[in-house]
């Protein structure tokens, strides 16, 4: 398959205005990926828990324009407030899936969005932003298509599978982790030999078996530092480039997605503990050996790993850690040992976060479109 697939058949943009609406869910990843090729491909496989509770709402409004305006015509609203900051995005976005989507010159379009988490919190919202907006484009497509009484093809978005598939797939144009978004409750993105269908042109559900013991997986946000990241993911992706230690690093990344399908599989907490907080580690490891170098790590972060290490240590229970390109650490720990888990993170965990501030998410199972 190669991107040729996702430009349409032949419609036209004969709807005058219409609006759409879709929830999409932000998600962590557990085998991380850290470097992109061009157009958004990724330098490694990886492996995402999708989340639940942390999801951005995305309301797409649109009206044919009057005019032969050549350029696109849009504007981005946060919260109900006009987002100017948001625009160069947005615009590098609707250039690059033009190709996938030939209505968006014709439109004039409303973007309104908001997160059910605190836009400051410190969680990318890159992720459940970018993905709701591809799906509300993709309804759009589906719409015109419906309108022309165009029959459920394989190959269009009448059909469910390839709606997702689409949606993923322009998600990852506007940000790399979005195409984990658009389903759940494990998602692959990424060609590697160990995972079968997996591609580096969208993310795919997972699919081999999943132990009991993650299904229901807890995610207690620990939000260390609020503000905005010293250095962009974007800038640390292509640092690795000509970092020193990449080939190995993308290697270890397919050996780790092969191992990962046999703890996901018996239900090996232990060994998933191990694989996943290494990968973390080794993601920061990356950052503080690029050239330049630099660390995102703050001094509660360290702590956090430490306290967690020691009740780890001490009580035997299944918590560990993991980290994005950030100061914020993800808690995970099965659903069943959450009463005492949680007891702790709020009796000695809480104190390291900046005013206090956790979110309690879990495993969740991808996007929903509200009507």
């Amino acid at each position: 398959m190669t991107e040729i697939y996702f430009i349409p058949k032949n419609y036209k943009a004969t709807i005058s205005e219409g609006r759409v609406s879709w929830e999409s869910p932000s998600n962590i990843a557990l085998v991380k990926y850290w470097g992109k090729k061009k157009d958004q491909i990724p330098e490694n496989p990886s492996l995402s828990f999708t989340l639940n509770n942390c999801k951005t709402i995305t309301t797409l409004s649109f009206s044919k324009k009057e005019t032969n305006d050549a350029g696109f015509n849009f504007e981005v609203y946060l919260d109900g407030e006009v987002k100017a900051d948001f625009k160069p995005k947005i615009q590098t976005f609707f250039e690059r899936v033009e190709a996938y989507l030939p209505f968006l010159r014709a439109y004039t379009f409303k973007i309104e969005t908001e997160n059910t988490f605190p836009h400051s919190s410190g969680i990318a919202s890159s992720a459940s932003g970018m993905s709701a907006l591809a799906l509300c484009l993709m309804s759009v497509e589906k719409q015109l298509l419906s309108a022309q009484n165009l029959k459920v093809d394989e190959n269009n978005a009448l059909n469910a599978a390839y709606f997702n598939q689409k949606a993923s797939f322009l998600a990852r144009l506007g940000s790399g982790s979005a195409c984990r978004s658009i389903e759940g409750d494990v998602i692959v993105w990424g060609a590697t030999d160990s995972i079968e269908g997996s591609t580096d042109l969208f993310g795919i559900k997972y699919p081999y078996p999943v132990h009991d013991d993650f299904k229901q997986y807890q995610d207690t946000i620990l939000l260390v530092d609020k503000g905005e990241k010293q250095v962009s993911s974007t800038i640390g992706h292509n640092l690795m480039h000509n970092h020193p230690y990449a080939k190995n690093r993308f290697q270890q990344a397919h050996d780790n997605m092969g191992q990962l399908k046999t703890i996901l599989a018996t239900g090996d907490l232990d060994g998933f503990i191990a694989l996943v907080e290494s990968e973390a580690l080794t993601l920061h490891a990356m950052m503080m050996t690029s050239m330049p170098y630099f660390i995102l790590m703050k001094p509660n972060t360290l702590e956090i790993i430490n306290s967690i290490w020691n009740f780890r240590q001490k009580t035997g229970l299944h918590i560990s850690f993991t980290l994005d390109a950030g100061a914020n650490v993800h808690v995970l720990y099965p659903e069943k040992e959450r009463q005492e888990i949680l007891q702790f993170i709020k009796s000695e965990l809480v104190a390291y976060c900046q005013n206090g501030h956790y979110i309690c998410d879990q495993i969740g199972f991808g996007a929903t479109q509200n009507q």
